[in-house]
């Protein structure tokens, strides 16, 4: 005979107090477990939404990041003839030759600076970001010294709203609109004029090229055309993994630290536990012997003392599941490792989140139910009966 999963619960009703605090100690640890990977998909989802898959990022070769890179003008007109390159509605190639510059800029209601990315752009810039629109405000002019924001930074940081002016690169720049760029990286930058922002920093060369293919199956053809070109010292990378390589660094360090919390923390909550379990064996050697009386066997025992710890693991589990799903109306900002500036983005849950998460609640439950499972189980009847 099974014991009825019914019976199971009740017992923990009857334990209310016990139950509700070590659910909260199982809690805990989930909503830590959980939030940790929340932040990491939240990181990933914002660098790789910052690229569009049919465009191609080029930047010198060995260069980690467009910080880092340097593109000649004379390797930025060869590029530009290549056929594979999409036209627009001109005729001209769909192509933005870039410069990233980063600076230092105060928080608003502070004087603590962080790094910002200046980008200039060519004036296919904007097209080639379809997810990026302006949402106050007007487009730079080229040739002024204007700039735009994005929606982070225009929140953050001191002089970045619209109508207030940023001094960098030994000039005043106007900011004349906003721009919200959809959640991705590109709300943490600051976009101007490419061919103003070249001398304003004395910059001789390009950061990077940023084109879009006619055809996203050419991407092969083209990125063997420019790495096998002795003129070019470039490499060439989808956007989409482009970015998403830039999370690597930052998303490792936040995934070992998560790891060794939530194991840390797991510890504490398998051992409250399973001493919740020996106590609750303690506490109903009588009840066991009567099972055993009427004909329960062993394995229905284990069976429904392990379906009580993970149970509570379930609850304990949801909770803190619950409230880690509060955590996506939160905004974070950190530092990028791999570029070294301020980066916004937000916790994000998905259903790959929540199978791990209450996949990892049953393991603590199972962990921290199966010792206290076995010596219900293993008890004689006759010492049991005489024991109550």
């Amino acid at each position: 005979m099974k014991i009825p999963l019914s019976y199971v619960a009740r017992n923990l009703w009857a334990r209310r107090l016990t139950t509700a605090l070590t659910g909260a100690g199982l809690a805990l640890v989930v909503f830590v477990f959980a939030t940790v990977l929340m932040l990491d998909e939240g990181l990933r989802n914002t660098l790789v939404t910052t690229g569009e898959y049919d465009n191609v990022v080029l930047i010198r070769r060995s260069a980690d990041t467009e910080v880092q890179s340097s593109v000649d003008r004379a390797q930025a007109n060869i590029v530009a003839s290549h056929p594979a390159i999409a036209l627009g509605a001109d005729g001209r190639p769909m192509l933005s030759k870039e410069t990233v510059v980063l600076i230092s800029l105060n928080k608003r209601g502070s004087a603590k600076p962080s790094n910002v990315i200046i980008r200039g752009i060519a004036q296919r810039g904007l097209a080639l970001r379809p997810q990026v629109r302006l949402t106050a405000g007007r487009m730079f002019r080229p040739g002024a010294s204007e700039i735009i924001a994005g929606a982070s930074i225009a929140r953050r940081f001191s002089g970045a709203g619209i109508g207030e002016t940023l001094r960098f690169g030994q000039r005043e720049w106007t900011v004349v609109g906003l721009f919200d760029a959809g959640n991705s990286g590109f709300d943490s930058e600051v976009w101007g004029d490419a061919d103003q922002l070249m001398p304003a920093f004395r910059r001789p060369a390009y950061s990077a090229i940023v084109l879009r293919l006619a055809d996203t199956s050419l991407f092969e053809c083209f990125k063997k055309d420019i790495e096998g070109d002795q003129r070019l010292t470039l490499d060439a990378k989808r956007e989409q993994a482009f970015y998403s390589d830039q999370s690597k660094a930052l998303s490792t360090f936040i995934s070992v630290l998560g790891l060794i919390l939530s194991v840390i923390f797991s510890i504490g909550a398998m051992i409250g536990a399973t001493i919740t379990m020996y106590a609750s064996v303690a506490n109903r050697v009588g009840e066991i012997g009567t099972l055993r009386a009427l004909g329960f066997q062993r394995r229905s025992i284990l069976a429904a003392f392990l379906a009580e710890s993970m149970l509570l693991a379930v609850a304990g589990g949801a909770l803190g599941l619950a409230c880690a799903s509060l955590m996506g109306f939160i905004s974070f900002s950190t530092t990028n490792f791999q570029s070294f500036s301020e980066l916004a983005f937000g916790f994000r849950l998905t259903a790959a989140i929540v199978v791990k998460t209450l996949a990892f609640s049953l393991v603590m439950g199972f962990i921290g139910g199966v010792l206290p499972a076995l010596r219900a189980a293993r008890m004689k009847i006759v010492d049991a009966l005489r024991a109550a």
